[in-house]
């Protein structure tokens, strides 16, 4: 069954590899991160995103919207300061991350799928994810690393994003998907990570229990 898939139905399953993907980050400031809705938990799912990347070595590609307004990247979102400093920051006024000088870079890159987290779901967000998916790039969204303000405008723009080929995931999920088996050589150290991550409250999944939804 495999050999008679198209090259495009091949693409649309949306695997992740390592040697593939690239992770951003967007604008996890420290002004406006609390004005986001379960902002913690969106600190917290990016930390553990940052420590996976670290682990498996994939390069991450932060950006900060009008640093002057809405302060730096919040330390908490990295546990070692110095990988933090060692990934390629961009400051920005377009909504979208994918500024001139970013796109850049990710073309130096070249890598084939983007996991991407951050804040606003439905404005930087969206229209990053839409940018991407116009170049032809796997987009994956960690559903429990993005937010907004208001509810209803993260529900609806993950609901767009998906509408339009993104991937939805879990900051877990798409981990493990990076690893593919228990033989990976960093399995250990993912794992451990994985772990404490499940300790800390998470603020969705609290909320999936009581109600059934995001």
């Amino acid at each position: 069954m495999t050999s008679s898939l198209t090259k495009a139905a091949r693409l649309s399953i949306g695997k992740l590899k390592p040697e593939n993907t690239v992770f951003l980050l967007c604008d996890i400031q420290e002004r406006f991160c609390p004005l986001i809705w379960r902002g913690e938990t969106i600190i917290r799912t990016a930390n553990y995103m940052t420590s996976v990347a670290k682990a498996l070595d994939i390069p991450i590609v932060v950006t900060q919207q009008y640093t002057k307004a809405f302060g730096d990247t919040v330390p908490d979102v990295f546990t070692d300061q110095d990988h933090f400093k060692s990934c390629k920051m961009f400051e920005k006024k377009n909504f979208s991350m994918c500024t001139d000088e970013v796109k850049s870079h990710l073309n130096a890159l070249n890598k084939k799928s983007v996991v991407l987290f951050g804040i606003e779901a439905h404005v930087c967000l969206q229209q990053t994810c839409l940018d991407l998916l116009e170049e032809g790039t796997d987009v994956h969204i960690i559903a429990d690393g993005v937010s907004s303000q208001q509810p209803y405008d993260r529900e609806l723009s993950l609901q767009r994003m998906s509408q339009a080929g993104a991937f939805l995931t879990t900051a877990q999920s798409a981990a493990f998907m990076l690893m593919q088996s228990a033989e990976h050589a960093n399995f250990k150290a993912v794992s451990k990570l994985t772990v404490e991550h499940m300790k800390l409250p998470n603020e969705f999944n609290d909320a999936f229990i009581t109600s059934g939804k995001n």
